[in-house]
């Protein structure tokens, strides 16, 4: 039956006006990707796909090939917790757990830890899934000043909740920023409970690649929590959260995206343990990659990055996009971020380590060309 009314038109007429409109567009493999969070190239790795494959086909003989259920109904696999457990191993935690995506992880920490009689402290430039879930809690929630110790010191001087929780990220997916060391301090100086989310800094970022915690030298205390994903640096797809064991056991027996969703893919699983295994056996070398191709980028658009995403103000939405199709006409995919996503419309290059360093250095001396370029120039 064809559907003759639009319900939305007046709203995606006025989405378009603002160049907000957001389309798909199937993934053309023939651009040189500068727009994915497969930072370190290991969704494409040779040698960390054929041992998934090997791991996955060894399981199979033995094992369902698919999880079939929720892990506390039956399905939980060998594959999950040996993952966990190499995790937590390799980061100093406790406990952890994995689930299906990042976005479910922040919706199970905040939903699920932050309870009637708490404080939430939120950064305001935290990820939306997590703004998301303060719209469920019956609790108080101060979004405070981004990456600001001063204000987040004031506002737990001023509390005087029984539980307060600190949500923050090890790197800021748009802003590219690196946590200030002096949250995770204070935090620690009033006993709260730490979130980090470290979706974009766990495997770029550290002594031993394994982000924010690690860069800083942080010794894991029984507040920390640290959640990542596996579908950024660990080329897969899920996401995962460490912490003490009871709160591991608190998330277990509340958080609806554990309690009520299918567990984690078990191919997926693997992969994001082989390639845990490959960021820590090729550290050194892959923290000599990450250096130059952030040589380049400061080199050729000043821009100094903790991690491997480039954020580039240009503040036209229309110009943006101008840029980004221009580029792909010479064989580069870039981001092309707009509001609400950013305050001001940004060219996204992602420095993945796939990426070499004469294409990268080809690519933002471009984009510092296409930047002083009227939008009515770039769009010829």
């Amino acid at each position: 039956m064809k559907n003759t009314i639009n319900y939305y038109n007046n709203e995606l007429k006025a989405l378009k006006r603002s160049g907000r409109y957001r389309e798909r567009h199937l993934r053309n493999n023939d651009l040189i990707d500068c727009a994915s969070n497969d930072y370190l190239g290991l969704a494409q790795n040779a040698e960390v796909r054929q041992k998934s494959i090997a791991a996955y086909e060894c399981y199979s003989q033995t094992h369902p090939h698919a999880p079939m259920a929720s892990m506390l109904v039956n399905g939980y696999h060998e594959a999950h917790y040996a993952f966990e457990q190499e995790l937590c191993r390799v980061n100093g935690f406790e406990e952890g757990v994995i689930l299906g995506s990042g976005f479910n992880a922040n919706i199970a920490l905040i939903e699920a830890l932050v309870r009637r009689g708490d404080t939430l402290f939120i950064d305001e430039k935290y990820h939306a899934s997590g703004m998301l879930a303060t719209k469920y809690l019956d609790a108080d929630v101060v979004i405070f000043k981004h990456n600001d110790p001063q204000a987040l010191r004031y506002g737990l001087q001023k509390s005087t909740s029984r539980r307060n929780i600190v949500a923050v990220e090890g790197i800021y997916s748009m802003d590219a920023d690196l946590l200030d060391k002096e949250i995770i301090e204070i935090a620690d100086e009033f006993e709260a409970l730490l979130i980090i989310d470290e979706a974009h800094s766990s495997g770029v970022i550290g002594a031993h690649l394994m982000g924010a915690y690690d860069y800083h030298d942080i010794t894991i205390k029984p507040n920390h929590i640290k959640m990542g994903t596996l579908g950024k640096a660990y080329g897969s797809f899920g996401a995962y959260i460490l912490a003490s064991s009871h709160i591991i056991d608190f998330l277990i027996n509340r958080a609806k995206p554990i309690i009520y969703a299918t567990a984690p893919s078990l191919f997926d699983t693997i992969m994001g343990h082989e390639s845990l295994k490959y960021i820590i056996e090729h550290s050194e070398k892959i923290k000599q990659n990450i250096v130059s191709h952030q040589d380049i980028v400061y080199q050729n658009l000043d821009i100094k990055v903790a991690g491997l995403i480039v954020p580039i103000v240009v503040g036209d939405n229309n110009k943006v996009i101008m840029i980004q199709n221009e580029l792909k006409e010479l064989g580069y995919h870039v981001g092309a971020i707009r509001q609400p996503t950013v305050d001001k419309a940004i060219i996204r290059v992602i420095a993945r380590l796939n990426v070499s360093t004469n294409e990268l250095d080809f690519v933002t001396k471009k984009i510092k060309e296409l930047l002083l370029c009227p939008a009515e120039e770039v769009a010829r």
